[in-house]
């Protein structure tokens, strides 16, 4: 045999060894992209959060850290054999190890995961809005017709009350495909318990010598005339604890209450000016015509409204009238100083 041909024939075992190499590689890659594309049963359910303007880029890197795909590399071989779907921003309820078909079916359809907040001086009706607005599936008379029938109730309500004004929790809650109406207010329903049972409720209102639900109802005023959603500079403890011994102190002594956002809310209001006639209508929530708390809460009080009414400071006040632009409110022990500290309000422009 000649050298030539054994340069032949080395040349043809190396391209041969270098072709099965080839093959090999080839055969790895395959399997290795179908592992990813279809990695099994689905694993539990995690939530995506997609950005406004995020990049492919961005939102794959989002589902690999989501554990909800294993490789960036082999998502994006799949969207340019397939196409990459407009991805909208919002939230996304994805499964982790989830197969790369629904991935993508998943992300083309948009956003399935929704927010609604329950704020704080707000009323059942108001959250039936936010849902409906909020929540796509849902709507506003469905779940306002659940919260008003008495078919599920706080452990503070009172026997024989339909009404849960007061008695859900604030703050935001995510509501996942397939959640109803009824998971949804249990949840608010929970959390509130969960805060009155941190705040000791039971055992404060016992204190104060009310009810928890009368403590919550009180809560509620302190809220609406204290505590300003749309107001930073009233949201202070400041305003809410003497505001609740306010309120206290007339009910010791058998005064009316004679709070404008009593009468607001049997009207259906929240804010806006209260004229002769609203003062002059006969509903159990004047506090101009009755004695004692109103019949319910007349909206969700914050955690601060409740820590108030539960914790009122010492304090001989029975009156309260804003007299800053800064939220600053006066309290006075006689109807002399009141009137005084009316003017001052009236000459800085103040209701």
């Amino acid at each position: 045999m000649t050298s030539r041909s054994v340069v032949r024939r080395r040349r043809r075992t190396v391209l041969v060894g270098l072709g099965l190499l080839l093959v090999g590689v080839v055969v790895w890659g395959v399997v290795w992209f179908d592992s990813e594309v279809s990695p099994g049963p689905a694993g539990a359910a995690v939530i995506v959060n997609v950005a406004d303007g995020s990049s492919v880029g961005a939102v794959t890197t989002g589902l690999v850290k989501s554990d909800v795909v294993g490789s960036s590399l082999a998502f994006r071989i799949y969207l340019l054999l397939h196409g990459t779907p407009t991805v909208l921003a919002g939230r996304y309820q994805l499964h982790k190890h989830e197969g790369f078909a629904a991935v993508r079916a998943d992300l083309a359809a948009g956003p399935n995961v929704f927010a609604v907040t329950v704020i704080p001086g707000t009323t059942v009706a108001e959250v039936a809005d936010a849902v409906g607005k909020e929540v796509p599936g849902h709507s506003q008379s469905a779940f306002l017709a659940l919260a008003t029938s008495g078919a599920m109730h706080s452990p503070w309500q009172p026997a024989g009350s339909d009404n849960l004004d007061g008695l859900l929790g604030t703050g935001s809650y995510i509501v996942v495909p397939g959640e109803s109406d009824t998971e949804l207010l249990q949840k608010m329903i929970g959390r509130f318990d969960t805060e009155a049972g941190t705040l000791g409720l039971a055992a404060a209102a016992g204190a104060d010598g009310v009810t928890p639900y009368e403590a919550i109802t009180a809560a509620s005023i302190v809220q609406k005339e204290a505590i300003s959603p749309g107001d930073s500079a009233k949201a202070t403890s400041h305003n809410a604890g003497p505001v609740a011994r306010v309120i206290y102190n007339r009910l010791s002594q058998g005064k009316p209450l004679q709070m404008d956002s009593t009468v607001l809310y049997a009207e259906g209001r929240d804010g806006g000016p209260v004229t002769a006639a609203d003062l002059a209508k006969v509903t159990p929530y004047n506090t101009y015509l009755n004695t004692g708390l109103t019949p319910t809460p007349i909206c969700f009080p914050s955690a601060l409204a409740l820590r108030a009414a539960l914790h009122p400071p010492a304090g001989s006040w029975l009156y309260f009238q804003l007299t800053a632009r800064d939220g600053t409110e006066t309290f006075s022990d006689t109807f002399a100083e009141q009137v005084t500290a009316e003017q001052l309000a009236r000459s800085r422009g103040l209701p």
